[in-house]
């Protein structure tokens, strides 16, 4: 089975006036109902909770205090998950509410929980809707968009695809909303920060993601091996036609090569909770020679951390090279640092491993 992951934005769903567009989930249902009737297993990744709790608590702009928008939220999720499942029933499909937070997948064993749960009701036909659970995340845990959200579903059920529903065609050379002459860009090979400049822009009375969230979005997920599409999420039948061959919108294409799960995981799912500053050599190595990070390469070390947390390696200037999980804590590092592997046990009175970090466990960024 192919799996895809749909991302629906609140700008898509709902009206800061009106609430939820039921006519426009009724469109989206009948859709992602034909993907699954062509042989897709499909995620769909909705925001519009916060949105439609706003209607009912007669707010006209989108909430900034957190207590507001966890009410607006826990008062609008059950309207939203309400209108999913009437408008898939009459396709005489299954959804499931999954709510979920940063901590699902920072947290290992949570991370595989959800992976489970999520390929546990795809296989027996049920259609997930993931949205973040806005009713208990605070500004520590929250994903800030479902963008973020979409890219990192996409990467724990190793999706084929992320489609994103834009409230535009796709990706364009100048806001397409207040230039005339902007202009549809069909393809995207490499995301680079100019694209990203260009991207940037505010978001919705509605929702928090622009463009430029997408991209960011998109980019984490090019390194999954995983092929993102910008469409029209207000034109009917555009998801059927997209995977039956037909180009729409903005094609973002997947870099060659696929991270796995896990190391994807570590890249972009795991919290740092340190780092440590290496020398030229260890750069070389890890860079060039595809290396363990050995104790001989660790300069110094920040921060606090413990046995298996993930720490990112940064040069002498301070860039960002590796992210990794560490064997030692960084009170063990600081006695190994610069050290030979051979004289770990001796200065320790005992070793765990070799490495400070094992090229397995790994993630150059």
């Amino acid at each position: 089975m192919k799996r895809l992951v749909v991302k629906i934005g609140s700008n898509i769903l709902t009206d800061a006036k009106e609430g939820l567009d039921t006519r426009r989930m009724h469109s989206i249902a009948e859709d992602i109902a034909g993907l699954t009737d062509l042989g897709f297993e499909v995620i769909v990744v909705s925001s519009g909770a916060i949105a439609a709790g706003m209607k009912k608590l007669g707010l006209r702009e989108r909430p900034k205090d957190v207590k507001v928008k966890q009410a607006s939220a826990a008062i609008g999720q059950s309207s939203l998950m309400w209108a999913y499942e009437k408008s898939f029933s009459e396709f005489n499909k299954k959804v499931a509410q999954v709510l979920l937070t940063r901590d699902d997948f920072s947290d290992r064993k949570r991370y595989i929980n959800s992976k489970n749960t999520l390929t546990t009701l795809l296989s027996y036909g049920v259609i997930p809707v993931v949205n973040e659970n806005d009713t208990v995340a605070t500004d520590e845990i929250k994903f800030g968009d479902n963008d973020h959200l979409a890219s990192l579903v996409a990467g724990l059920i190793e999706a084929e695809r992320l489609i994103i529903l834009s409230d535009v065609d796709g990706l364009y050379t100048e806001d397409p909303k207040t230039h005339v002459g902007a202009k549809l860009i069909e393809y995207v090979e490499e995301i680079t920060p100019e694209l990203e400049e260009r991207a940037k822009g505010p978001g919705s009375i509605v929702g928090t993601g622009g463009m430029y969230s997408k991209l960011l979005a998109a980019k984490k997920v090019m390194d999954y091996g995983i092929t993102v599409h910008i469409i029209n999420g207000r034109k009917d039948g555009l998801l059927c036609s997209l995977m039956r061959g037909k180009h729409h919108g903005t094609l973002i294409k997947s870099r060659e090569g696929r991270l796995s799960s896990r190391k994807g995981w570590i890249a972009y799912s795991s919290r740092s909770k340190g780092s440590l500053i290496i020398d030229e050599g260890a750069v070389k190595a890890l860079i060039q020679g595809g290396k363990s990070l050995l104790p001989s390469g660790i300069v110094s070390v920040e921060e606090d951390f413990d046995t298996g947390d993930a720490v990112y390696c940064l040069d002498s200037k301070g860039n960002r090279i590796a992210k990794g999980l560490t064997n030692y804590s960084s009170s063990e590092i600081e006695k190994i640092k610069g050290r030979k592997t051979s004289e770990i046990e001796k200065v320790l009175g005992y070793k765990y491993s070799d490495e400070v970090i094992h090229r397995d466990n790994l993630v150059l960024v």
